[in-house]
């Protein structure tokens, strides 16, 4: 693409980063992080965020090479060719969007309730839950447009608002809190760290937006190391301050909602009622973000014949019928699984995922031009990162490791019977 077309400066390349990143994942997964790793919570964010910057290495390698909308589509493509395996993973990629999709709007609910309500009940929060998809669902229908203008505000009012709670409540901060004695052991804290590493997932969407910036040879690494080592740096904050203002008994009965609780001690009720109504419009925008996306990625590969031709039908430059689908799959899940499944789920999935563009960048590292030692240890820490999540999950909780490996069987079966009827009447070709 000519230098001329491209509208996105390194400012806006990192704010898609941080955007993606900043989502409605740490209003839903703090309270998670306390409840696995207690005063070890920082650490935990820590980890994950080690795991997240040594997978944006793969990504700003691969990005620079092929510069397309399909990113991490397009990354596994080109490493494996457009087959059995490329097709499978595809497809874990969109469902594994079905689940943040799904853990925002489990978090919609749980501060909708405890803002509005006096008592939860089971109809309120299924029907927050649904409303929380519906209308993005309705928003992404009408115009495409307002979901990116109105982005852009909701991620400077998120960070603002993160702030703001970090630099009021630092005096509260009781450091006795964090002193080893409260930790639990070193393979909780890890597990801790790969539980929440979905709060870490959305740095990859720079790679969606590879053609539009400008200067991608510098620009795209820049945006790619400098929105994670932000974030990492947010999150780590403001694991700080929850930890070392509020009684770990309180943040554990009120885990869904932690972030609000962690506000009291230095803004009272007004900052918890702040907080409240900012992981509203959080989870709210990133829902609206995530529908649109993964609506697009869907379009991709109905284009690509990994998923039904009718997903790239549009309307007004509207894939409908991909948005559709995905907000249909989202309410069901979102229905159906509790937080914390959700948030295992979606932790395991994405690792999974980012294993395997590490492995596709590790494979293609000649062409990229990278550092094969850097890529051989994000493989195997990412591989670590998820085997670890995988194993304490399948002692814990059966039934998050039989969804999660239903969605890869799923994936698998729907290649064997669709893909490879599909792919026989199309050229074998990397997407572009």
């Amino acid at each position: 693409m000519s230098e001329n077309n491209r509208t996105i400066g390194l400012f806006g390349a990192i704010a898609i980063g941080v955007g993606g990143m900043v989502g409605g994942g740490i209003f839903a997964v703090l309270g998670e992080a306390v409840s696995l790793a207690h005063g070890a919570t920082v650490v935990a964010f820590l980890l994950a965020g080690f795991v997240a910057i040594l997978t944006s290495y793969s990504y700003a390698k691969l990005s620079v090479k092929f510069q397309s909308k399909g990113g991490t589509v397009s990354f596994i493509d080109n490493a494996f060719g457009h087959n059995f395996l490329s097709g499978s993973v595809n497809f874990i990629l969109w469902l594994s969007y079905l689940v943040t999709i799904s853990l925002y709007a489990v978090a919609f609910s749980s501060y909708a309730e405890v803002l509005f309500l006096d008592k939860s009940t089971f109809f309120m929060n299924h029907l927050f839950i649904s409303l929380a998809i519906i209308l993005p669902l309705i928003i992404n229908l009408i115009s495409a447009s307002f979901v990116s203008k109105s982005e852009t505000i909701i991620v400077i009012i998120k960070v603002v608002l993160l702030i703001v709670i970090i630099v009021s409540s630092a005096s509260f901060v009781d450091t006795q809190r964090f002193n080893p004695s409260n930790w639990k052991d070193s393979f909780s804290i890890l597990v801790a760290g790969m539980v929440i590493f979905v709060a870490y997932e959305g740095f990859e969407l720079i790679a969606n937006a590879a053609e539009d910036i400008k200067n991608p040879k510098s620009n795209l690494p820049r945006a790619f190391y400098g929105s994670v080592i932000l974030v990492i740096i947010l999150y780590a904050l403001i694991a700080f301050i929850t930890v070392g203002t509020v009684d770990e008994s309180v943040l554990l009965k009120a885990k869904d909602y932690a972030l609000a609780v962690a506000a009291k001690p230095a803004l009272g009720q007004i900052g918890f009622t702040i907080v409240s109504i900012a992981a509203l419009l959080a989870t709210f925008s990133a829902i609206n973000a995530t529908i649109y996306g993964n609506g697009r990625l869907g379009f991709i590969l109905a284009m690509e014949g990994e998923l039904p031709k009718e997903l790239n039908k549009e309307k007004n430059s509207i894939p409908s019928v991909s948005i559709l689908v995905t907000a249909f799959f989202s309410l069901i899940l979102a229905n159906s699984i509790d937080l914390t499944q959700i948030a295992i789920i979606g932790s395991a999935s994405f690792l999974l995922i980012f294993f395997i563009v590490n492995v596709a960048a590790f494979k293609l590292y000649k062409q990229i031009n990278a550092n094969r030692i850097i890529l051989l240890i994000s493989c195997v820490v990412s591989f670590v990162a998820l085997a670890t999540l995988l194993i304490h999950t399948f002692f814990t909780d059966k039934q998050s490791i039989i969804i999660f490996f239903a969605f890869i069987m799923i994936s698998i079966i729907f290649e064997v019977i669709y893909g490879r009827m599909v792919r026989k009447h199309m050229l074998n070709r990397p997407y572009n």
